[in-house]
């Protein structure tokens, strides 16, 4: 069986014909195998979605317990046979349920890698090398000039900052899903031991990260309506990125703007959006980490999605491994 004839990019996402299954389809399908709760893998409207329990959790927690028609738990590591197609799940490392998809029938493994990071994470399981024939990477940062920091020396920035400027609050943006978590383990892994403020809509995630055994100390809510103003200076105060468009943000009395993306690493993305702490933490590998992981698993063959596709085919190319782009639309880069 030829690889494309068992996966191969639809109108609605990778599609399976022979097990008659999308992977993170784009848009509502009878049956979806879905790799992480990210807005733009896991959508709504689906009739039947398979993935880990803790995938399925935040999907409830985040679009209500009607996202779809009927759910089933893929177990790590487990084949299940999808209308004769065998399939798997294995760990991504990418955020709390994030796991690759390994597809099997005729001869064929096609592993869908999903968004996923070779980093430490205190918040999730890591990344599992999982040997294929065709290994579907992402590429959100697949370009050479990406070369991320270590995450420690950039929670120690935060942490320096905080004692350079103990009048002010440090407002840092950080997705709602594993990124504000992680950033909140971090810096506990660093001794960070003071009450954390958090947007509103970050506090269901953070209660069911906690609720999985994940210690994120004492988290309190960044309120600052009411009579007694709070004051959080000298303090951190974690929102998600699109609060900082609106007035909460600039209610802070002269806050640090501070920002926890791999796009931090573009000094002129962190100027565009008035950050003054750029804070490079990324949960998609970087160059060095996708060449390597491509490396590791030694693929036969490489198929490239959403990201900077073209210069990753080039990469494969020149080490000779045949690659090539799939083009795949509406994945962005919620998580990064």
């Amino acid at each position: 069986m030829k690889p494309d004839s068992l996966l191969y990019p639809a109108p609605k996402g990778l599609y399976c014909e022979k097990g008659d299954f999308y992977i993170d389809p784009v848009q509502p399908v009878e049956r979806a195998l879905i790799t992480h709760g990210h807005s733009d893998h896991a959508r709504t409207g689906h009739g039947r979605v398979l993935a880990t329990r803790e995938t399925l959790d935040i999907m409830r927690i985040r679009y209500g317990d009607l996202f779809c028609g009927a759910s089933e738990v893929a177990n790590l590591g487990e084949t299940i046979v999808v209308n004769g197609v065998r399939v798997s799940f294995h760990p991504a490392g990418h955020v709390l349920g994030s796991a690759q998809i390994a597809v099997e029938a005729g001869g064929r493994r096609i592993v869908v890698s999903g968004d996923y990071k070779r980093r430490s994470d205190p918040t999730c399981r890591p990344f599992e090398p999982v040997p294929c024939d065709v290994f579907i990477t992402e590429a959100t940062f697949g370009l050479p000039v990406f070369h991320h920091p270590d995450d420690r020396s950039e929670t120690a920035r935060l942490l320096a900052s905080l004692k350079q400027f103990p009048e002010r609050a440090h407002v840092v943006g950080a997705y709602a899903l594993g990124k504000a978590q992680r950033l909140i383990a971090l810096l506990r892994q660093q001794g960070y031991d003071e009450p954390i403020h958090i947007h509103g809509a970050l506090a269901k995630l953070c209660e069911y990260y906690r609720a999985e055994g994940i210690d994120l100390g004492e988290l309190r809510p960044a309120t600052l309506a009411g009579d007694t103003r709070p004051d959080f200076a000298g303090g951190i105060v974690i929102g998600p990125p699109s609060a900082f468009a609106d007035r909460w943000a600039r209610r802070f009395a002269e806050p640090v703007a501070a920002f926890a993306s791999g796009w931090m690493l573009i000094r002129q993305r962190a100027k565009q959006r008035g950050v003054e702490l750029p804070l490079v933490i990324s949960d998609h590998c970087d160059w060095a980490e996708l060449t390597g992981t491509i490396r590791e698993i030694a693929p036969a063959e490489v198929w490239v999605t959403h990201g900077r596709e073209e210069a990753l085919v080039r990469w494969c190319e020149l080490a000779g491994i045949p690659a090539r782009p799939l083009h795949l639309v509406g994945y962005d880069d919620e998580g990064e």
